[in-house]
This record gives C-alpha cells, structure tokens and sequence, in this order.
C-alpha cells in the first residue's frame, strides 16, 4: 500500500492507494501531518512506501519524523518520471503539473491529453500520445478573478461565486459574475478548440477544485476527475519502485 502526501499551504492532503485503488482520503492541517501519519499507519499497517509533494512548506523536523516512519520518496524536478519532459525550464515546472502529466500518462498513454487544473490558478498541460510532454498554460483562477477585481478597484465588491443568470449583467453584482465566470468557461471552450484544431485523438481532463463548478457549463466532452493528482502522484511513486 502507497501514502500520498500533497502538501499545500495550510492543509495536506493525505491518501491511501492499494495498487491503483484509492481507498482513503483526508485532508489535515499542516501542523498536525507527523501525527495524522502515526494514525494512518496504525489503520494501515500495510503501509510501506509515501510519496511527499511540495515539502518546502514543511519543517526539515517534519520531514524527518515523516521519513522515520515510512519509507519516503521526495517528488522534484529530478525524480524520474514516466514522460519525456520537453519543457525548456524543467526546474521551475510545477510539483502538481509534473503529477496530472504523470497520471495522463497512466491513464491515456496512446491519446493526446489535455490537462486543465481549474485551482488557484488555472493550468493547461499537454502531453503527446508519445508521451512527450511539450508545456501548456498558467492563468488565473476564478476566485483569483474575483479577488483581483475587488483588490484593484475602489468600488467593485468582492462576491462569492455564481453562475451568472445572463451574458448581460444588469447590475454591478451581475456583471462581475458574468465577466468572471463567463470568461472562464469561453477561456476553457476556447483552449481546448485550439488543441483539437491542431492535434487528432485529443482527451480533455479537467480537474482541481472548481472543476465540479466548471464541468456543468463547459461545451466541450471532457473528464472530470477530483482524484487525478493523487493518481499522478501514486503512479509516479511506483514507477520509482519497480
């Protein structure tokens, strides 16, 4: 049995896969990881290997007590991976996108891919079906949007998020609701006709925390998928176990 470990920066995400199976997940603070491991461990005495992302917004004596409890792999830009890695600044590639491109890979290795991550920010990876992964995109996220509107301006307020009623917002409220959310949808739509344009067997994976919110108005077949990450991460650990 795999530990997941994705850390953020104030919660980590923890979960359990038996082979390819996902069979718990949580989310702890990140003060709280070392214990929450001891638990899983006394749950899962199966346990044998993790996989840790994003350690810099750990302690090196949380690393450490980690490490002493399980045997403990360190994603970065070194470790090996199962794609050919055609970005020209491998260093400064994202944890979590060298984890969706990893899963992509276990998924649909004969397809071309597609991957949006509709987070904080919203990422666009693509990987060919030879798995040559080529770079993708990074814009802002919804509530990004949102907070860049009421951060930037004098007047605009800061409104939680809402599918807009109309294109034409008939109040302040309506009209950052429309321009938000509409501008990410046709963003999104717009993104994934420019790659189908230009490459055949295309899928589409969308992903992250808004993904719920953006799957029901998109126009475009995708996959929706919340667990992708993780499955990234836990092919990632095994492909460095064989």
């Amino acid at each position: 049995m795999n530990l997941i470990i994705d850390v953020g920066n104030t919660f980590v995400k923890l979960a359990v896969f038996k082979s390819d199976r996902l069979v718990f997940k949580s989310s702890v603070d990140l003060e709280n990881i070392v214990e929450e491991i001891k638990v899983l461990k006394d749950n899962f005495p199966k346990l044998k290997r993790a996989i840790i992302s994003s350690v810099g917004a750990l302690k090196k004596d949380q690393i450490t007590s980690v490490k002493k409890q399980i045997d403990l792999l360190e994603l970065t830009h070194k470790t090996k991976v199962p794609f050919k890695n055609n970005y020209s600044t491998p260093k400064t590639l994202g944890i979590d996108r060298i984890a969706l491109v990893s899963a992509s890979v276990y998924h649909h290795s004969e397809n071309n891919v597609l991957i949006i991550d509709a987070g904080t920010c919203i990422t666009y990876d693509f990987i060919t079906n030879h798995n040559e992964y080529l770079g993708g995109a990074i814009s802002p996220g919804i509530r990004m949007r949102y907070k860049a509107l009421n951060n930037l301006t004098a007047n605009l307020p800061l409104l939680d998020t809402e599918v807009p009623e109309s294109i034409t917002g008939a109040s302040t409220n309506s009209s950052i609701h429309s321009g938000v959310v509409n501008g990410v949808v046709n963003e999104i739509d717009g993104c994934i006709k420019t790659y189908e344009d230009k490459y055949s067997d295309l899928t589409v994976i969308l992903t992250g925390g808004d993904a719920n919110f953006l799957s029901e108005q998109l126009k475009s077949s995708i996959f929706a998928n919340s667990n992708f990450l993780l499955e990234g991460l836990n092919y990632i650990l095994k492909f460095n176990s064989n």
